[in-house]
């Protein structure tokens, strides 16, 4: 296998596996981090430019390159704003070593910098997901196991009823209200205040299924809908083991959508619920309501959407063939699997 750039690869290889490790003493997961950063973009190069990675050099981390894969990770891996930036920063980090390393080298890491890091939205104050890392967070439960199908329907009414961790734990078979025009589930919220919120018929459906499989009445206004079963009784479940199954599912899921947050919690399914009914045009009084705050000023932190639904609403609104829309980068499969091992890539 003939290498075309050898400087490239030996300071690639004496940044991961010497300086990272040893020389800045790195935790064994900032190593693992920079390590998939690097991998990804010369992957990335090798299917954009359609030349094998042994044929990768320091021409091609350009800002042309890294542009188009800033692109790539926001279009097709669907990765957030500080997952695209963490990337780049360890992309500029390893050019930086290059020039120290060869001061010659320092011109890639100065002409990198003009790929600015992505912005955030300045107004956001509540973390939430995607509705794509929230599809890929449902995908993990399987339900043919008891306790798995109990979790995914914990998942889906905590996302559903917009309903705080406690609310939902505290909640009984008798809570679900299918009388009248529309199911709904009654909330028994902070300070003793109840609030009547709708169920979509898909949520009712997991519900009959559920109750149906645990043998629980729909009358049961003792038996908590989630429960464990500690020494043959039933025991509301805790906030702690929700909390648990919830980080492994967010974990399997990451590898699905890059959008999927590291550090997931039950209470960003309130705000993720939230902020998706706000995008999709629900007032924001409606949601004040429908959430249990007592003061609709608390509800105005969702309106930092607004900026976001009017980008949304200017692309459905630009035709596919546009000039303003840019055609998708061709992805093509290239195995070096044994190269990028012996640079410490893998």
């Amino acid at each position: 296998m003939k290498i075309k750039d050898m400087s490239f690869y030996s300071i690639l290889r004496d940044y991961l596996t010497v300086y990272l490790p040893s020389q800045k003493e790195s935790s064994p997961n900032t190593v693992k981090s920079y390590r998939e950063g690097l991998n990804m973009f010369l992957t990335f190069i090798s299917d954009f430019k359609k030349i094998r990675i042994c044929l990768i050099g320091f021409k091609d981390m350009s800002p042309e390159n890294l542009e188009a894969f800033v692109k790539w990770l926001s279009s097709e891996r669907r990765c957030g704003a500080s997952s695209i930036n963490q990337r780049i920063a360890i992309i500029r980090a390893f050019l930086k070593y290059a020039g120290m390393r060869q001061p010659e080298l320092n011109m890639y890491y100065l002409q990198i910098q003009r790929i600015p890091f992505k912005k955030s939205c300045k107004d956001l104050t509540v973390d939430h997901f995607s509705e794509e890392a929230l599809k890929a967070i449902l995908n993990q439960p399987k339900p043919q196991k008891k306790t798995e199908h109990r979790n995914l329907f914990y998942l889906i009414l905590l996302y559903d009823t917009g309903a705080r961790n406690q609310e939902l734990l505290d909640l009984r078979a008798s809570d679900f209200i299918t009388s009248g025009r529309s199911a709904h589930i009654i909330i028994h919220g902070k300070g003793n205040k109840n609030r009547s919120v709708p169920i979509m018929d898909k949520t009712m459906e997991h519900f009959e299924a559920y109750i149906k499989r645990f043998g629980i009445s729909r009358t049961d206004s003792e038996t908590p809908l989630f429960f464990t079963t500690i020494h043959g009784t039933r025991q509301q479940m805790s906030d702690d083991n929700a909390a648990r199954f919830l980080k492994k599912y967010a974990k399997d899921a990451k590898n699905e959508c890059d959008d999927v947050p590291e550090n997931i919690t039950p209470h960003m399914f309130r705000h993720s619920r939230a902020i998706h009914l706000y995008r999709k045009g629900v007032p924001l009084v409606l949601i004040s309501e429908w959430l249990g705050h007592s003061n609709l000023e608390t509800t105005l932190i969702y309106a930092y959407a607004d900026t976001e639904m009017k980008r949304k609403a200017i692309e459905a609104a630009t035709e596919k063939n546009h000039p303003l829309r840019k055609k998708k980068a061709e992805s093509y499969e290239l195995s070096d699997d044994d190269f990028k091992r012996s640079c410490g890539l893998l």
